[in-house]
């Protein structure tokens, strides 16, 4: 394969391995099994996620860096490169502007930034707005450059949870809010936990803050697939790296670290707080 395809492949496996599987690009069979499963109208059977199961797992994926080849150690596997192909598109990107000699610039894929350098129209930093996952799945865009009504802004700041201040900084969201499937009416999320084979509900929203766009993306898959205890363990491992978690609020109690909202609580690690305009 390609160099870049490599790498990609490469960074994919260390986050696996980082996540213990909750991250994991062979899921490929998983989750065209929900894509058939939403045409035909009915949940997958137990047999038919065995079946997907079996030929799902990171470890499974042989990279030979001599060869720069990959190789399935079973036959029936798919990669969906859907978690982290955005955010690696980005950090390119960025290093294509770099090296043309850009002194700042924003990177907006489907939701996934990066910003470097310096801000525009003498601002101190680049402006994230963290929008409302209650807004509802067909106006929702995870995060978006916020404008004044001046500059013609798409959506009012009264749909977003928090507006986000970021500096040589990297931002992506994953939720169940906007792709997901519907069976029976049931919404199933795109994000799927492979070793259950069912998808991840228990996250509405996962935001990762980080140094590269690539780690960003495949972290917030990572987290919305690990859950709320899990997930914020891995990201205070991880050095330069925040998380802001929405889910539906559980029960009347509060907490430092959540702040009950109507509908969601908000849960952010201890550093996120420096970003939050």
């Amino acid at each position: 394969v390609s160099k870049p395809t490599f790498e990609v492949l490469q960074k994919a496996l260390e986050i696996s391995r980082l996540s213990d599987g909750a991250f994991d690009i062979t899921v490929g069979p998983l989750v065209d099994l929900y894509r058939s499963a939403a045409e035909a109208n009915s949940v997958p059977s137990d047999n038919e996620l065995a079946q997907a199961r079996s030929k799902v797992g990171y470890k499974k994926l042989i990279l030979d860096v001599n060869e720069m080849s990959v190789r399935f150690a079973v036959d029936g596997m798919k990669l969906d490169l859907g978690g982290i192909a955005k955010g690696y598109a980005i950090d390119k990107a960025v290093e294509a502007m770099q090296n043309a000699g850009a002194i700042g610039a924003m990177v907006d894929v489907g939701g996934d930034i990066r910003c470097f350098g310096t801000p525009p129209q003498g601002k101190d930093h680049w402006l994230i707005g963290l929008q409302d996952p209650t807004v509802g799945p067909d106006t929702i865009i995870p995060l978006k450059l916020v404008l004044s009504e001046a500059e013609g802004a798409g959506s009012s700041t009264d749909k977003l949870l928090l507006v986000l201040k970021l500096e040589n900084t990297a931002i992506a969201t994953s939720g169940d809010y906007r792709r997901f499937v519907l069976i029976g009416g049931k919404k199933y999320s795109h994000i799927i936990d492979t070793k259950t084979g069912c998808s991840s509900d228990e996250l509405t929203s996962v935001t990762i803050i980080s140094q590269n766009a690539t780690v960003a993306d495949a972290l917030a898959t990572a987290v919305s697939v690990m859950g709320a205890e899990k997930g914020l363990a891995l990201i205070d491992a991880e050095p330069n790296t925040e998380a802001i978690l929405v889910r539906e609020r559980m029960d009347e109690s509060k907490s430092e670290s959540a702040n009950t909202l109507t509908e969601y609580e908000l849960i952010k690690t201890s550093g996120a707080k420096n970003f939050v305009e």
